[in-house]
Parts: structure tokens; C-alpha cells; sequence
């Protein structure tokens, strides 16, 4: 296990340096196995100075994985340019690095396994999924409005539910067996199905040109 090099930082850095080391050892040893410990060792801290910025594991933790939900919907909210591109944009975000590797898949299964079992996860997992849904919800919008058509608010919920649940799919099978898909596969099947859904194209950077 790698140890981070000691520097001196604001407070809110040292926290994240923290809450990095946190979804690193969970990343490798799973929850269990996250000891705060080895969470000080990989910051390159002390374990007092982990309880000078959490009261328990379980703090820790519940930070770690609002930290990892809340990247998603930074990730959705930050993308740019026209509705066209930033649904598009959005697709190969969450099918390619660094969303989409070992590590994420290992600290999903960490968190997800305890979801049904932590009301604390289980608030943070909820309210992370119905902010990322929203903000697919938005794009959608954004992208039918931009061609045109005039969608309510239900027909982009049920879009929004349809295309996460294709992207969770499709991040799944890249995770577990990206081997097994030849380059950029799973990110065609995404936008040719997300089209066969809304019924328009999702053209190229290079098709618009």
C-alpha cells in the first residue's frame, strides 16, 4: 500500500486528502477492511489527526461515498456546448476513464453491498441518484427542445430513467469484462440505442462539420 506524501494544508484540502485516502483503501480492501489506520497511513498522517477531522469510521466513510456520488453529478453538470454535444458528452463520460474502471467498480460494490443496510448510505445513495436523474433529465430537455419538439416534464423523467439504466448496464459489462469489447464498443451500443429511445440522431462532432 502507497503512502501519500505528508504536506501542510488548508483544512478543506486535508479533509479531501483524507476522504481520497478513504475511497483508495476501500477501493483495495473493501469496507471491512478500511481501517482507519491504513487510511492514515495511505494520507501520510497520523490517526490523530483523522479524528481531528472525523469522529469515526462511519463518518468517514458516509463522506467518501457523498464525495463519489456527488463527482457523478459534476461530471453531467460540466459538460459544454450545444445540447446535441453535451448529451453526447455526457454518454462517453460515464462509459469511459475514470468513471469506468476496477477502481470504480470495486468501491461500487463496497457502497452498494451496504445501501439496503446503512440509513445513512442509503439517504446519500438516494439523494445522489435523483440529483445525477435531474441533471440527465435537463440534458434531454435541453437536446429535444434544440430539435424541436416540445416534451413534458414526464416523458424526460421516463427518458432520463430509460438512459441511466442503459449507461449503468453497459458500465457494468465494461467494468467486469472491458476485454471482451472491441475499442469504443459499448459507447456506440449507448448512443445508438439512447437514439433508438428518443427518436433522433445523436450525430458526431465530425458529422455536424
Amino acid at each position: 500500500m502507497s503512502r501519500r506524501a505528508f504536506h501542510r494544508a488548508p483544512e478543506g484540502e486535508r479533509r479531501q486528502d483524507l476522504i481520497e485516502a478513504t475511497l483508495d483503501c476501500i477501493a483495495e480492501f473493501g469496507l471491512k477492511g478500511a481501517t482507519l489506520r491504513q487510511i492514515a497511513i495511505r494520507a501520510g498522517v497520523t490517526a490523530g489527526l483523522v479524528r481531528h477531522y472525523f469522529d469515526s469510521k462511519d463518518q468517514m466513510v458516509a463522506e467518501a461515498y457523498r464525495a463519489v456520488i456527488a463527482s457523478l453529478t459534476e461530471k453531467a453538470e460540466a459538460v459544454q456546448g450545444d445540447p446535441e454535444t453535451r448529451l453526447r458528452d455526457f454518454i462517453v463520460i460515464n462509459l469511459t476513464e475514470p468513471v469506468a474502471n476496477s477502481r470504480s467498480l470495486s468501491l461500487w460494490a463496497a457502497f452498494i453491498s451496504q445501501v439496503r443496510v446503512d440509513a445513512t448510505l442509503a439517504v446519500i445513495h438516494r439523494e445522489g441518484y435523483l440529483s445525477f436523474r435531474n441533471a440527465l433529465e435537463a440534458l434531454v430537455a435541453d437536446f429535444l427542445v434544440a430539435k424541436g419538439q416540445t416534451p413534458t416534464a414526464e416523458e424526460c423523467r421516463r427518458h432520463a430513467i430509460a438512459i441511466n439504466g442503459l449507461m449503468d448496464g453497459l458500465w457494468l459489462e465494461g467494468c467486469l469484462a472491458g476485454d471482451l469489447f472491441r475499442e469504443s464498443e459499448l459507447v456506440t451500443i449507448a448512443m445508438t440505442s439512447v437514439e433508438a429511445m428518443l427518436g433522433l440522431p445523436l450525430a458526431t462532432t465530425a458529422e455536424k462539420h
